[in-house]
């Protein structure tokens, strides 16, 4: 006897076997991304001595720059701890703080330990939206702001944001004298 079944049965088994390599692949992918901005932008914060940690660059008058009223190195930390507060929570669909009033943060929050305290939360809020990640939901729009975006949209948006804060941060160390971390340990491997 002849088995037709073979073929349909084939095709749904590889199906199957694709998705399920597909979304293993994909929140990996997101969080070894995570990882690394996280690990960047936490010891750069870290770096920052706490009597520097107010420093702008508006304040070494460099000639032929343009730093008037950018945000000071805390001042960056609290911006982006807060959008990564505020886009994480629209992934997780938790309510945001009730401290937060704009994208600069709570105001009560002031001494460096305070500020990256508050940094690794915002952290901790964005791995628990990764974990939600899958390719089942990667396309499903959430509401962020005015508008909706799709789940990997808003995970790309904050991994980005983060980055180019951590490019602000790092030229605010160097500034200062302070190689950044992560430069030292990509020179020591």
């Amino acid at each position: 006897m002849k088995c037709t079944h073979r073929l349909p049965c084939l095709v749904i088994c590889l199906i199957f076997t694709i998705n399920a390599i597909a979304q293993q692949a994909l929140t990996p992918a997101i969080e070894r991304l995570f990882n690394k901005v996280e690990s960047d932008i936490i010891s750069t914060a870290e770096a920052m001595p706490a009597d520097k940690f107010n420093f702008s660059p508006e304040k070494l008058s460099l000639p032929n720059s343009n730093f008037k009223k950018v945000r000071s190195f805390a001042g960056q930390i609290m911006h982006l701890a807060t959008d990564n507060i505020l886009i994480w929570s629209a992934v997780t669909g938790d309510s945001v703080r009730a401290d937060i009033q704009d994208v600069n943060g709570p105001a009560t929050i002031k001494s460096k330990t305070e500020i990256i305290d508050y940094l690794k939360s915002s952290f901790a809020i964005g791995r628990k939206a990764v974990a939600t990640l899958s390719t089942q939901n990667a396309m499903q729009e959430l509401q962020y702001g005015w508008r909706k975006l799709p789940r990997l949209d808003l995970c790309f948006y904050a991994l980005t944001h983060a980055n180019e804060h951590y490019g602000q941060m790092a030229v605010y160390l160097r500034l200062c004298g302070i190689e950044p971390p992560a430069t030292i340990k990509e020179k020591q491997q």
